[in-house]
């Protein structure tokens, strides 16, 4: 992974290289940004320039034996920890069993996420953590000598998914780490780190990649139209992970704004028929694409009571998005709009917490049947 290939982020770069360059590598690093903004890519393109034999000024040589290995993932001085789900049948219990799925997700986009990685290692219904085992294989691979590198690198991507048992058990080699050997946390939630973890890492904040170098990356890399870029650019918010998706027409997108029209249609119209079935529907996805819709419905609510104040600015709509909030924002207004935050707040709490999701969204419905006639 080469700096270069980063979009936007160069203070960030240039702070990464010339802490190198000034023999000051601290041993443990945390990550910390928004879902998308290149946090995991930065952090192995840093290890990768750590580790290369003939640095540049500005990156890795790409071609000394170390930056091969490190372009598939594949040194022995690198390691990862990443969430996963125990499958005992296939006896994958711990990160290394998932290490193929974890390289061939890498090398499909290197601004992937969490639900990306969710489908990619087919965890269905089950919810992706960094088990308490994990702890001793780290320590384990940790105590080993350096193979060719000039530093071990311990990349642990989402820490705030790591069971307290093994985030507990890391402290002591955390704080005090074996001879060269440098731990880099890539986090979407740092503050819920455990905080013990938090004080002994130093925090580098990843701040949302400039619209500027979206638009540059579209039109170059994937021929996007100038304007359609700069529109792309704008909903991205920041993640380049959203502005991809955005323009490979991602089916999870379509599929929760299609399931969002009919929710609030069929809530509007008092059909309790269509209302049963959309409750019913929505069941059978798994425990986090529901989080995920509940999500997305929050922040198409957020979007078209603001689309009501004309500051097209501050709104982040889609074309098919904006086209159903002509009608349908005036709908969302002051009197309405602080319950909605409520009820789909209080849905995805019970659906984190095991509720009967068929329950739970039946119960959602006839609360906005309500809310929508206000």
């Amino acid at each position: 992974m080469f700096f270069r290939d980063i979009v936007g982020q160069e203070e960030i770069k240039q702070r990464l290289i010339s802490s190198v360059q000034e023999g000051f590598v601290p041993h443990a690093q945390l990550f910390g940004g928004l879902e998308g903004v290149g946090k995991l890519p930065l952090a192995i393109a840093y290890a990768q320039y750590l580790n290369c034999d003939n640095p540049s000024e500005t990156d890795s040589c790409g071609v000394c034996p170390s930056c091969v290995k490190y372009n598939h993932l594949a040194h022995p001085d690198l390691h990862f920890v990443f969430p996963i789900v125990k499958k005992a049948a296939k006896k994958k219990e711990v990160c290394d069993d998932y290490i193929s799925e974890w390289r061939e997700t890498f090398a499909e986009n290197v601004y992937f996420g969490y639900n990306q990685w969710l489908q990619a290692i087919e965890a269905e219904n089950s919810q992706a953590i960094i088990y308490s085992k994990e702890s001793e294989e780290i320590i384990r691979k940790l105590s080993l000598k350096i193979y060719e590198g000039r530093y071990k690198v311990m990349v642990i991507w989402l820490p705030e998914k790591m069971h307290e048992s093994c985030a507990n058990k890391l402290l002591k080699i955390i704080e005090e780490p074996t001879p060269d050997t440098v731990f880099l946390l890539v986090s979407d939630a740092p503050d819920n780190i455990i905080g013990t973890i938090q004080s002994r890492c130093q925090r580098i904040n990843i701040p949302p990649v400039a619209k500027s170098a979206i638009e540059e990356a579209l039109v170059t890399q994937y021929v996007v139209d100038k304007a359609d870029a700069e529109n792309i650019a704008h909903l991205a918010c920041g993640s380049y992970l959203k502005a991809l998706e955005t323009i490979s027409l991602d089916e999870e997108h379509k599929f929760f704004f299609d399931l969002f029209v009919n929710m609030m249609r069929s809530s509007y119209a008092r059909n309790i028929k269509s209302i049963k079935a959309i409750a019913a529907e929505l069941a059978t996805i798994g425990r986090e694409r529901q989080k995920n819709f509940l999500m997305y419905t929050q922040r198409m609510i957020r979007e078209y009571f603001v689309s009501n104040l004309n500051q097209p600015e501050i709104v982040y709509l889609s074309s098919d998005e904006n086209s159903f909030g002509i009608r349908f924002a005036p709908f969302i207004n002051e009197r309405n709009i602080m319950d909605f935050a409520d009820e789909l707040g209080k849905a995805e709490m019970h659906i984190e917490q095991n509720v009967n999701a068929r329950m739970v969204f039946f119960d959602l419905c006839l609360k906005i049947t309500m809310l929508l006639k206000r």
